[in-house]
């Protein structure tokens, strides 16, 4: 059985401001009106970044919007957030990140046999140059596309 998956939040942005390097799985700690406002899709991951602090993986910046029954028990919409991995894996994300211009940022956050996961991937950033680049290509491709359909 293949695994299920349901997108609910991509970091377009983080494709047009970084060079992808490397991506991982993992689980994301939430409390239980915020698994529920997760799966409402309720999610931005726009500015969101990672770090490593004292062998723990943390997740900043996501915002998953208070959950409309949750009343006391809802949290800061914003708070820091526990990444869960693999202590191997988290040794290897701290000693690439302390490399010259490498950043942990989310790409996508999703559901997998009704867990949340949160694919994170280490990036190195984009000069302007390379975001018109990257634009150019798109837009060339997309003429491609255009010209193969109106040929079939």
């Amino acid at each position: 059985m293949a695994d299920e998956f349901k997108v609910l939040a991509t970091n377009r942005k983080a494709y047009h401001d970084y060079f992808v390097e490397e991506a991982y799985e993992a689980g994301i700690a939430l409390t239980g009106t915020e698994i529920k406002s997760v799966r409402a899709g309720a999610v931005n991951l726009r500015d969101a970044y990672a770090t490593v602090r004292e062998g723990e993986l943390l997740l900043h910046n996501v915002h998953i919007s208070p959950y409309e029954q949750g009343n006391r028990f809802n949290v800061d919409p914003y708070r820091t957030r526990k990444l869960l991995m693999h202590r191997k894996e988290i040794n290897r994300l701290m000693g690439r990140v302390k490399e010259k211009g490498l950043t942990l940022v989310p790409l996508k956050m999703y559901l997998k046999k009704n867990r949340a996961k949160v694919e994170i991937a280490l990036v190195k950033g984009k000069r302007e140059y390379d975001k018109r680049e990257s634009i150019s290509k798109r837009d060339a491709n997309r003429e491609i596309e255009r010209a193969i359909k109106e040929r079939s």
